[in-house]
């Protein structure tokens, strides 16, 4: 008995279409791909150019040293620049998230009158144009005769970098499971104990990004610390003054040091975020 076995045709995809059907399949592998390679390249470059032999300008690739590594501070006023924006930066996110911690409780947990005002102003710092903010805080400090410098920048950065803690913090306590604090209020704690033992460790981890936020918020900023510095030099104003005549190749070494520093830290969150996870 004999059987006839037809081979069954396959049908031919013409190139193009096979093409459209496999861009199809990984398009949003290709738009990050895309996206990551675009925002990678300037740190890439900023990378590459701290190990430049640039002398004076670094404009120009003339050979490769460690020696910018081995010595930062180098260049004149790098490192009292960084040092400023550093000690700007620091009480500038000590004040913003204490303060903007505060306001986030208060208008995610509690009902009052003003309420909806509160939370509408707290977003306006966030919305305003920041040399328009930067130019009305230099008005303000000159109406009453304060001169700028440190501390005008210090209050500077405090009130734009309080809109980002509220929300941070306020987001992370509107997922807060209410019950998890009566639960210990059952167990006869009170409300001290229970904010100290229940609240405040289910909330620092977005006081702490709230923290890390302002920091690198303050940080970078140029406008609003152009405005209100005066003669206190910073390292975004030490940046933009040294980028004529090309920046040094220090400044450089200092920018990739702070974005594999943020990038450990971030890298560390999760690790720890997934350990407890797991062991949860």
């Amino acid at each position: 008995m004999s059987h006839k076995i037809k081979d069954a045709t396959i049908p031919h995809i013409p190139t193009g279409a096979r093409i459209s059907r496999w861009i199809g399949r990984n398009l949003i592998r290709i738009y990050a791909v895309v996206a990551f390679t675009y925002l990678f390249i300037p740190v890439a470059y900023t990378f590459a150019f701290s190990f430049n032999d640039s002398g004076k300008s670094n404009l120009i690739w003339k050979g490769f040293t460690f020696d910018n590594w081995k010595n930062p501070c180098g260049a004149p006023e790098v490192c009292s620049a960084l040092a400023n924006s550093i000690k700007i930066g620091f009480l500038a996110t000590l004040f913003s998230t204490i303060l903007g911690t505060m306001i986030a409780f208060a208008i995610g947990r509690y009902s009052f009158k003003g309420r909806s005002t509160s939370n509408l102003m707290i977003f306006l710092p966030m919305a305003t144009p920041e040399i328009v903010l930067g130019a009305s805080l230099l008005s303000l400090f000159l109406v009453f005769k304060i001169n700028p410098g440190f501390w005008p920048t210090v209050i500077a950065h405090v009130v734009f970098c309080i809109s980002f803690v509220v929300v941070t913090v306020k987001a992370r306590i509107a997922s807060l499971d209410p019950r998890l604090e009566q639960a210990a209020m059952d167990l006869y704690a009170n409300e001290r104990e229970t904010f100290r033992r229940v609240t405040l460790p289910l909330v620092a981890p977005g006081i702490a990004g709230a923290a890390l936020l302002a920091f690198s918020l303050s940080f970078d900023d140029f406008i609003i610390t152009n405005f209100n510095s005066g003669t206190l030099t910073t390292f975004p104003k030490f940046v933009y003054t040294s980028a004529a005549r090309g920046i040094p190749a220090q400044a450089n070494v200092i920018g990739s040091a702070m974005f594999f520093l943020a990038l450990a830290i971030v890298i560390t969150g999760q690790i720890v975020g997934r350990k407890r996870k797991v062991s949860a």
